[in-house]
């Protein structure tokens, strides 16, 4: 059941990537994030009391909690460099560099949990994902869309996705998932919305496009479904295994971003995209 949650996760994920780019192309990507993560607080309480988990919120413990916040924050932080480069960037170098969290969160998943089983295939199946993600980020993209700059937030993004995962996984221990879920939204939260205010970005919520808005919101949406579903892999599951195919979501928004904006690939991108995936899949076989 693990597997297919993580499945329906990467699904969800890509469909974020698309449907958030839809919403930042006139809305500050920083106000963006904190109006999404509006939606994904409602949506993840929503289904905390549909699965009745709520009363058992006084029986988490400290540990627990402190994990889940250090796991929001970190969550905050890859957000905001994530949205900041999709803002900015090309969608298939901006979801490529971020997919190579991957490589981080595997290599820290075998050492931390001891995720040793097939370790051989793990370790091949890495270095397929990390030559991947090389090959997608071509020079002529990196020099055609604003400089180097894209480079660096994406890359920011990708090392506090890593760290998300590794936290949740620990915080998440002995916590239903949906609640725990929930309990990290309220730190991205407050996360999104400070930074707005200490950017001074807040006026610029009287002038948004309301198409932009609605995007925004579905883009909320269909990340609060992505969350659910990667956070029940994470407790069930292998985060070894998990995390690589959490981050197929890529193959979802290569091709949305194909059939919306016309963003074509090269070759060498291909090549690059196809080593992801067999990578992935030798790590999900052998799970």
């Amino acid at each position: 059941m693990w597997l297919v949650a993580a499945v329906l996760s990467a699904l969800f994920a890509g469909i974020t990537a698309i449907l958030a780019k839809c919403g930042i192309k006139k809305t500050d990507s920083d106000v963006a994030t904190a109006l999404r993560t509006i939606v994904v607080l409602l949506f993840s309480w929503l289904m905390v009391f549909v699965v009745g988990s709520a009363e058992t919120i006084s029986q988490i413990r400290p540990v627990s909690y402190l994990f889940l916040i250090l796991s929001g924050m970190a969550t905050g932080a890859s957000w905001l460099c994530y949205f900041k480069a999709l803002s900015i960037g090309n969608v298939n170098k901006v979801v490529a560099i971020d997919k190579s969290s991957t490589v981080l969160t595997v290599l820290l998943a075998i050492i931390l949990f001891h995720e040793t089983d097939h370790l051989a295939v793990k370790l091949i199946g890495t270095v397929l994902l990390g030559i991947g993600v090389i090959l997608m980020v071509e020079k002529k993209a990196v020099q055609a869309v604003n400089g180097n700059t894209y480079i660096i937030y994406a890359a920011g993004s990708a090392v506090f996705a890593a760290l998300t995962s590794i936290l949740a996984k620990i915080g998440i221990s002995g916590v239903e998932s949906n609640l725990g879920t929930a309990i990290r939204t309220i730190v991205v939260l407050v996360m999104a919305w400070v930074m707005v205010a200490v950017k001074g970005k807040m006026a610029e919520l009287r002038c948004l496009d309301k198409r932009e808005l609605l995007f925004i919101g579905l883009s909320g949406i269909a990340t609060g479904a992505s969350w659910l579903c990667y956070y029940y892999a994470i407790q069930n599951g292998i985060v070894s295994v998990v995390a690589p195919i959490d981050k197929m979501s890529l193959l979802v928004s290569v091709a949305f971003s194909y059939i919306v904006f016309k963003e074509k690939m090269s070759g060498r991108a291909v090549c690059g995209l196809v080593l992801m995936l067999l990578g992935t899949l030798a790590m999900a076989v052998f799970a």
